[in-house]
């Protein structure tokens, strides 16, 4: 009969058995290996060939006003830079995209009352029942252009904490091709910049859709956390915010119809939400 010892022995998986834990030792320290290289890989992965962005400087914060975090808790009670958001035709009105509330079917997925705004060091609550987000009432789902939200703070900021000026796109015709500067306050996962700015390109200002509004199809590089990303004209104008990218983290060349980035342009119904919420007081 084999002894209980021996019995023990031949039931003991391989990897627990004394004489293989250096050889397991040795291959959990190359698989940690391996890992650490993709994680290393995939957290600097930009979507196209070219990454462009920089760090934002004060003198950016200075040019870009209103440049702001949405500031969320997880489901875990991490608190976590969510998105980019923008404190916009006042001192006390935030925009930022409709998807970090509800998902594409118009699901409510994170409350309000989780999240807060973060601009200029300071921290400043939303009221909950402010929230306004593009899909219209008869919407079943979320589209790009109609993938924003407003929501008042319950306490304006501070006069030197500028919020920017209601945007006008007027002048941007429908087909045109331009170069823009994308501002990203929250920052990207697959870059280890806080938050950053970068010069790209607006390749097609699409028909408008959803709530009156154009899309437009960008090459700014992106990465989760980069929602809400404002799009500005060279000299200083915000005119689109970033909704989405095709294909994250996956590197390779523009396609106007496969690889691209996609932010709506300010006007619309939009704008005209803008225009309305900025001239009543609260």
């Amino acid at each position: 009969m084999t002894s209980p010892a021996r019995r023990h022995r031949l039931l003991t998986p391989a990897i627990l058995r004394p004489s293989a834990l250096p050889v397991a030792l040795v291959m959990l320290m190359l698989l940690g290996a391996t890992l650490a290289r993709i994680g290393a890989q995939t957290a600097h992965a930009a979507l196209y060939p070219e990454d462009r962005r920089q760090a934002m400087t004060e003198a950016d914060t200075n040019r870009f006003a209103g440049a702001g975090v949405l500031m969320c808790y997880s489901d875990f009670g991490t608190l976590e830079r969510a998105a980019a958001a923008w404190l916009i035709g006042s001192h006390d009105l935030v925009v930022m995209n409709a998807h970090n509330f509800v998902d594409r079917r118009l699901v409510p997925t994170h409350p309000v009352t989780n999240c807060f705004f973060r601009i200029a060091g300071g921290d400043y609550y939303f009221d909950e029942n402010s929230l306004r987000i593009g899909a219209s009432v008869e919407s079943k789902a979320l589209h790009i252009t109609d993938d924003w939200a407003l929501l008042r703070l319950l306490q304006p900021t501070p006069e030197p904490v500028k919020p920017q000026p209601a945007p006008d796109t007027s002048d941007i015709a429908t087909g045109a091709r331009f170069k823009v500067v994308m501002v990203s306050p929250a920052g990207h996962s697959n870059t280890r910049l806080a938050a950053t700015t970068e010069s790209c390109d607006v390749y097609r200002v699409d028909e408008p859709t959803e709530g009156h509004t154009r899309r437009v199809r960008h090459d700014c590089n992106d990465g989760y956390g980069g929602s809400g990303s404002g799009l500005f004209t060279e000299d200083g104008r915000l005119i689109a915010l970033h909704s989405a990218s095709l294909d994250m983290n996956q590197k390779r060349p523009f396609d106007i119809e496969t690889h691209y980035g996609s932010a709506m342009l300010f006007e619309g119904d939009l704008a005209e939400a803008i225009r309305d919420a900025a001239s009543k007081p609260r």
